[in-house]
């Protein structure tokens, strides 16, 4: 009778292991995801560290810094999440997230070649961007100044108006609007801001400056610029005016 338990038990266990190293990746991932969303403490001086998850959206004012174009800023709109990482007693929190924006440049053109009047052809242009900042405390939880890089991927320029894509870009000859669409997709941005309310809801401010050459894929599509420069070079330009609800 004892052996007969004895097996039976074996068997038990045996089938928990084999089914647990089945399921370990699972269980790993699921370990590290939670350590992101909730609550956790620190060996070290038993420091309470607070990771917290949010939602942020607002509004934006984009543009391009550019010798080759004459630009003009359009509005957008941006949204997405936001993640902290609070660490008490320190001067400076770590913070990450992901948001994604619609923005609207204007670009003066012609709607013919010879043509003296001219005026501004609406692009569009949509953006994934994956900041990675440091949170500075000028007032604990009530006002920081956020700085770090930024990743991003974005949209080709898009004509918001199809009647112009027949349009000629001032600076140049026979550049036409739909020529100068295929922009470079992957930039490295700047980012300086500031936050200010309480641990839930802040206020945010932020000013993205690319440091990447947005147009650099411009220059290997031996497009017509005649009249014009023919290196291409901008970098773009955006404020963000938004606020940002924590979890």
């Amino acid at each position: 009778m004892v052996k007969k338990l004895r097996y039976k038990i074996n068997v038990i266990f045996g089938m928990i292991f084999s089914q647990s190293m089945k399921h370990n990746q699972f269980i790993i991932l699921v370990a590290i995801c939670t350590c992101f969303v909730t609550k956790s403490f620190s060996q070290r001086g038993n420091q309470r560290i607070q990771n917290g998850i949010g939602l942020m959206g607002g509004i934006t004012k984009f543009d391009i810094v550019t010798s080759n174009f004459e630009i003009e800023q359009g509005n957008g709109f941006l949204g997405g999440t936001a993640a902290t990482v609070d660490i008490p007693f320190k001067w400076y929190n770590i913070g990450f997230g992901m948001q994604l924006s619609e923005n609207h440049v204007n670009i003066l053109g012609r709607p013919t070649s010879a043509s003296t009047e001219s005026e501004f052809i609406d692009y569009k242009l949509f953006a994934v961007q994956i900041p990675l900042l440091i949170h500075i405390k000028v007032f604990s939880h009530y006002f920081n100044v956020d700085v770090g890089p930024m990743f991003q991927y974005n949209s080709k320029l898009e004509l918001v108006d199809d009647s112009q894509e027949g349009y000629y870009i001032n600076n140049y000859n026979n550049l036409m609007a739909e020529d100068i669409v295929n922009i470079s997709q992957f930039n490295i941005n700047g980012v300086i801001g500031a936050s200010l309310g309480i641990r839930n809801f802040k206020l945010k401010a932020q000013y993205i400056y690319g440091f990447t050459n947005i147009f650099n894929k411009l220059e290997k599509q031996n497009l017509e610029t005649s009249g014009g420069d023919s290196r291409f070079k901008g970098n773009q330009s955006q404020i963000f005016l938004g606020a940002a609800v924590m979890f």
